[in-house]
């Protein structure tokens, strides 16, 4: 019983060993696509330094990079207490496994003693012969077999025992070189991130020098911002009006077809109500239908794990009010830098409701039920209105920030008239 709670320990072990290292590689991974982003990052930022002035470009750039050193750091972070948890875990088994150890000696040290002192084929022969029946002498002959077995197993116990402990022992001094490894680098991050931070300020001096050019860019790039939400409201209006009208003339439809029917039967005509105008929301007038109801609930299912409308983008912008240099800034969606040739992509099935030229780019609204997507400051658009667009279906290609120079797309998603975080809906990269 004692080694079968030791296997049972032992199997424990083991699984949680495997768990470990599932998310000590999802760290991994999560580490190096952080340090690509890094990369990119710092290529384009030498790219804008070149340039010999500051400007909302650069400020951008060194803020997405803060961000992501900031991510970085905090999975450092969670892999050192991984491997925390790992080196207590393994320190516990390696004491586990010694004593037990100890212990499988001690017994075979006894044994062996033991058969020492009675190893005489004579004694071992009189032990046999002196049963009372043939019976119990073929149960002591069997005991005579079974001790034999066991030192066997013992000695095979010890070797194998050792074996676990010796390897233990070198998982642990590599885990304790891991975490030693990893906590110099977390340093480094911290200060580079320091660095960065001090480089933002000296951006936000340089821009502030120039802040009635900065207020411009701002003021123009607010500017264009209303009039996209302006169409953007107006369309998701049509689209609830539209949808009570439907529903409207599918009431009067039914009035007149039980009223010809009651005329044919002779009956009683029934006294047809015009319907009242509906006090719907708007996001209740959207999901009027069976259909939009299943695919609201279908898009609401997916929250947090829709694929990026890009394949490779860094956020530049995050939704919400931010300040820079103490002008407003607002922004209703995620702004993601990408490549000039990247290919902006819906995030779920849905159909198209609005493709619209906003001060010189295009915007594709797709509804999902009662939640919209928007994808905007596009240079192309590669889809119509009405048209049903499917999971990672292209629907146009980016357009460069005028501020910035960047290959930007802006994407946001709204229930409703009202705008929802996208971070909170993408997937984690």
């Amino acid at each position: 019983m004692k080694f079968f709670k030791a296997f049972v320990i032992l199997f424990f072990i083991l699984g949680t060993v495997k768990t470990f290292a599932q998310s000590s590689d999802d760290l991994k991974r999560q580490r190096e696509q952080l340090n690509q982003q890094l990369e990119k990052l710092n290529h384009d930022l030498e790219e804008t330094a070149n340039n010999k002035k500051s400007t909302l470009r650069e400020l951008n750039i060194i803020k997405a990079k803060i961000q992501l050193r900031e991510e970085e750091i905090k999975n450092m972070s969670a892999q050192i207490r991984l491997l925390d948890n790992q080196i207590s875990d393994n320190t516990n088994t390696v004491h586990s496994l010694q004593n037990q150890l100890n212990q499988l000696k001690k017994e075979y040290a006894a044994m062996v003693i033991f058969a020492f002192r009675n190893k005489s084929a004579y004694n071992k022969l009189m032990f046999v012969f002196a049963a009372k029946d043939f019976n119990q002498a073929y149960k002591r002959l069997k005991y005579m077999q079974q001790i034999g077995a066991y030192r066997e197993r013992q000695a095979r116990y010890i070797t194998g025992t050792q074996k676990d402990l010796n390897n233990k022992i070198v998982e642990l001094d590599k885990n304790k070189a891991e975490k030693n490894t990893l906590l110099v680098d977390q340093e480094k991050q911290k200060a580079n991130l320091g660095k960065e931070k001090n480089d933002q300020d000296q951006v936000l001096k340089d821009l502030s020098k120039n802040q009635k050019q900065l207020k411009q860019q701002i003021a123009e790039k607010q500017r264009k911002a209303r009039e996209l939400d302006r169409q953007i409201i107006l369309a998701i209006r049509r689209e609830a009006e539209e949808e009570r009208r439907r529903a409207a003339a599918k009431l009067a439809a039914e009035q007149k077809a039980a009223a010809d029917k009651a005329r044919a039967e002779n009956r009683p005509v029934p006294v047809v109500v015009s319907p009242k105008r509906p006090t719907k929301t708007t996001s209740e007038s959207l999901e009027a239908t069976p259909e939009a109801v299943k695919a609201s609930s279908d898009f609401l299912g997916n929250k947090g794990r829709l694929p990026w409308p890009v394949a490779a983008g860094v956020i530049t912008q995050n939704f919400g009010v931010i300040y820079t240099d103490g002008i407003k800034d607002e922004n209703n969606g995620i702004n993601i830098k990408t490549s000039k040739d990247a290919t902006i992509r819906a995030v779920f099935d849905g159909d198209v409701m609005l493709v619209a030229d906003v001060a010189g780019t295009y915007t594709v609204v797709v509804r999902h039920g009662g939640y919209f997507t928007v994808y905007s400051n596009l240079r192309t658009a590669s889809v119509s209105k009405g048209q049903k667009v499917s999971y990672k279906q292209a629907v146009g290609s980016p357009a460069t920030d005028p501020a910035t120079g960047d290959y930007e797309v802006i994407f946001e998603v709204l229930k409703g008239e009202t705008y929802q975080n996208p971070t909170s809906w993408l997937a984690p990269k």
